[in-house]
């Protein structure tokens, strides 16, 4: 095993997909770590939070050097939106993001563990959904996409439609934003 092999601390399909687009090198390594959000925990600091615990839970089961990991959230009026529960959540979250700009936050850390610390980052885009319909969100509850995404949507999926504008980076809304992760592996000579 390559001491500079990155590996993924996520089961994301979409974050796998992001990364070969890329043209990048790495291995999956899911970490199951809690997700709840911490009393008084600031969004921001929710997500970079998560990633890094997620990219030193990983480094803890595999070898490697380079661990990254990233945790996405929907924030809308004040709520954090994770993966709804059942149908009358997903409901509920696309109800209260139709017509209305919400923000979509990622963070993402990258632990090295030849130097032993982590590098960690949020970036935000602001998305704009077009009013919608009940039979839209129905439809759309329907395909099942919306119960492993982060405010109940797949912006590169059946939600494409949805969204009039998007204010930062596509990928980022996808669930890695991928300029800022490709340069902080560079900086850190992962790539």
């Amino acid at each position: 095993m390559s001491a500079t092999t990155i590996v993924l601390a996520s089961a994301s399909p979409r974050r796998s997909e992001l990364l070969e687009s890329a043209g990048i090198s790495f291995r999956v390594v899911p970490a199951d770590i809690c997700e709840d959000q911490l009393p008084g925990e600031e969004p921001v600091d929710h997500v970079l939070r998560l990633a890094e615990g997620k990219a030193r839970a990983a480094a803890g089961m595999t070898e490697g050097r380079f661990f990254l990991g990233a945790d996405t959230i929907v924030l809308c009026d004040g709520e954090i939106m994770g993966k709804p529960k059942d149908h009358a959540d997903a409901q509920r979250m696309l109800r209260k993001l139709s017509g209305v700009p919400h923000e979509v936050v990622t963070g993402f850390a990258i632990y090295d563990r030849e130097r032993d610390g982590a590098v960690v980052e949020a970036v935000r885009t602001k998305v704009f959904f077009k009013p919608l319909r009940d039979e839209e969100i129905d439809a759309y509850i329907a395909t099942g996409c919306p119960f492993d995404k982060a405010g109940g949507y797949a912006i590169q999926g059946g939600a494409a439609h949805m969204v009039q504008k998007i204010d930062g980076s596509y990928t980022n809304v996808v669930g890695l934003p991928l300029c800022e992760v490709v340069e902080k592996l560079r900086v850190l000579g992962a790539l």
